[in-house]
């Protein structure tokens, strides 16, 4: 049986593609804005929600700017300044000027939700604020990456992430689903706790075999990323979604006909398809029953649909009705033995050496954690890249792809450079020096703000469990359960070939009064004693201070001078009753526009 250790594998040099030399500006059509929430909260408590209306999202103060990594870059800048260089030569010649610096304490709420998926807690900003100014974003991104502390944090949260990528949030939700999704989380968890570097990650996951769930002789979470995909329609599935994932390369729609806007053949499709023919998911039943206890993911011999494992060939019919032949060949055209015996060849082993091999695999790695931190990738979609496909800032993708590989696929070191660079500092403002710069109606992004967007609906869990004070109720199973029934009334699945999910907050009834009376408002708005709202009432000297502590740790900003006096006449309507005002005011900030925006 062919075998293949990633630690022993030599990189050659990035082979750079003349394509992503081209910048010219590439427009999609306009994305959707989400509704709302303050007409809904108007509706029920309109005085109230409207204290926590005021914009909050246009106070700036300089920032510094910061490195963390020590090892040169080829052209002598470091990734961090690289990423500087080519964003602010994109604005040079869009000639833009870029939002201010954003203020540190809504940064500092920016990067604990993208790092560690929560908002920060009163305790952690005040420790930021405390720090020297110079050091005090670096020294912030450090803590989130590398303290004990928030391991566990940083790693439920990439989990999550890259679960709901892998097999969707509802993947592993339904007992008749092959994919056991505590077996996912739990490899995903651990390779993230224990900073395992993106290329292993890709190889392990690509190439898996062994049992779905937790506690199953040969467990390997890993293969729940395919072992659903594999079995159906010809592994159809299980091609698309790892050429996507993790080359960006959309062949989906080439399974019946060729691409009509790049190179992507039919022909092609079938080839990579081809790699994963040896694979096979077997059901496993409790002894006695007809109940799947988990699912196994083997390679077994393949022998091809002419009947000859030593030529395991693969038929698809084109449009034209005619039949051809398929072998596994690689996306650049490199070609694998033919056979279909296990023992001689292990085509999806082969398909995790080429992949590590490839460059394509860099830059999608890049594409999707800028889209992550930023809003917006360097092509639109972040998962269809190519010849077909201009990115909007191709010199910079290309060297942070090159970076990448060189710092050894290092998430964290990558998390660095994109954190403390001058896009995803810059304030959310938009003014006239910068107006073009708006993808949500078209137009090519060049980060000259930092653009706002949804926090997730597994952020605003994680930051409603922080601010209620409930993050170690329970085991994790139990806590993990909870999240995942009170996700439901988030998700919305798209009837596509991929099964794509979202999370949206569209302002549907359930999702209201999920939001205004559920269990975690409740919970985050209650006065009880060891409370939020109660360590509240003990703090500060005066009204005033108490008022700012609770702005500043929902809004990551002290109130303005218009909800500090709409705060004083609730006072007075709550017949001068403190703790019934801040209550109020803290359930309207909860469902507020300014909370469920990372900006």
């Amino acid at each position: 049986m062919t075998t293949y250790s990633v630690a022993n594998h030599r990189w050659p040099a990035l082979d750079r593609k003349s394509a992503l030399r081209s910048s010219a500006p590439r427009r999609s059509a306009p994305r959707s804005s989400a509704r709302g929430w303050m007409t809904l909260c108007r509706s029920v408590l309109g005085m109230v929600v409207a204290l926590t209306i005021g914009s909050g999202f246009a106070h700036a103060e300089p920032g510094p700017e910061a490195t963390l990594e020590t090892a040169p870059a080829t052209t002598g800048r470091s990734p961090i300044e690289t990423i500087n260089y080519y964003i602010e030569q994109g604005w040079t010649d869009y000639e833009i000027t870029p939002s201010k610096e954003a203020d540190d304490l809504i940064w500092c709420r920016r990067v604990h939700l993208d790092i560690i998926g929560r908002v920060p807690t009163m305790e952690e900003m005040k420790a930021f604020m405390a720090d020297r100014k110079s050091d005090r974003r670096k020294n912030l991104v450090e803590r989130l990456l590398h303290d004990d502390r928030y391991t566990e944090e940083y790693s439920n949260h990439w989990a999550t992430v890259w679960a709901n990528l892998l097999i969707g949030r509802s993947g592993g939700m339904d007992r008749r689903d092959l994919t056991n999704r505590d077996g996912m989380m739990k490899y995903l968890r651990d390779s993230f706790a224990a900073n395992k570097p993106y290329n292993q990650m890709v190889f392990e996951l690509v190439t898996a075999e062994g049992a779905t769930k937790p506690g199953a002789p040969g467990f390997n979470g890993a293969v729940n990323f395919l072992v659903d995909k594999v079995n159906d329609e010809k592994a159809v599935l299980a091609a698309s979604s790892v050429s996507r994932i993790f080359l960006g390369q959309q062949v989906q729609c080439t399974q019946c006909h060729n691409h009509p806007f790049n190179d992507w053949k039919q022909q092609k499709f079938w080839e990579f398809n081809s790699f994963f023919r040896q694979s096979r998911a077997l059901r496993r039943y409790v002894d006695g029953t007809r109940d799947i206890e988990f699912a196994e993911l083997v390679s077994e011999d393949f022998a091809g649909e002419a009947g000859d494992p030593s030529d395991a060939l693969v038929f698809y019919e084109m449009r034209n009705g005619l039949t051809r032949v398929a072998y596994p060949v690689f996306t650049d055209g490199t070609e694998i033995e033919k056979s279909g015996f296990v023992d001689e060849v292990n085509r999806r082993k082969e398909l995790g050496r080429l992949m590590l091999d490839s460059e394509a695999l860099d830059l999608m790695a890049i594409n999707r954690h800028w889209s992550i931190f930023l809003g917006h990738g360097f092509t639109r979609p972040i998962d269809d890249m190519g010849p077909h496909t201009n990115p909007s800032h191709p010199e910079l993708l290309e060297e942070l792809a090159a970076e990448f590989r060189k710092y050894s696929y290092n998430i964290k070191d990558l998390i660095t450079w994109i954190t403390l660079s001058k896009p995803y500092g810059l304030s959310a403002a938009l003014g006239s020096n910068n107006a073009i710069d708006d993808p949500s109606v078209g137009e090519t992004p060049k980060f000259s703000r930092f653009y706002l967007r949804q926090i997730s609906a597994e952020q605003l869990y994680q930051s409603l469990v922080s601010l209620s004070g409930g993050n170690s109720q329970g085991t994790y199973e139990q806590q993990e359960r909870k999240r995942r029934e009170w996700m439901q009334q988030f998700v919305v699945t798209f009837g596509t070939d991929e099964g794509d999910e979202a999370t949206t907050f569209d302002g549907s009834i359930p999702q209201a009064l999920m939001l205004f009376n559920g269990e975690l408002t409740r919970n985050a708005t209650s006065t009880k004693p060891g409370s939020f709202l109660a360590e509240i009432a003990v703090s500060g000297k005066t009204i005033s201070d108490r008022l700012n502590r609770l702005y500043l740790a929902g809004l990551a900003r002290r109130p303005s001078k218009r909800e500090t006096r709409l705060a004083g006449e609730l006072y007075r309507a709550n017949g001068g009753d403190e703790a019934e005002m801040m209550q109020d005011l803290w359930w309207a900030i909860l469902n507020s526009n300014e909370f469920i925006m990372q900006h």
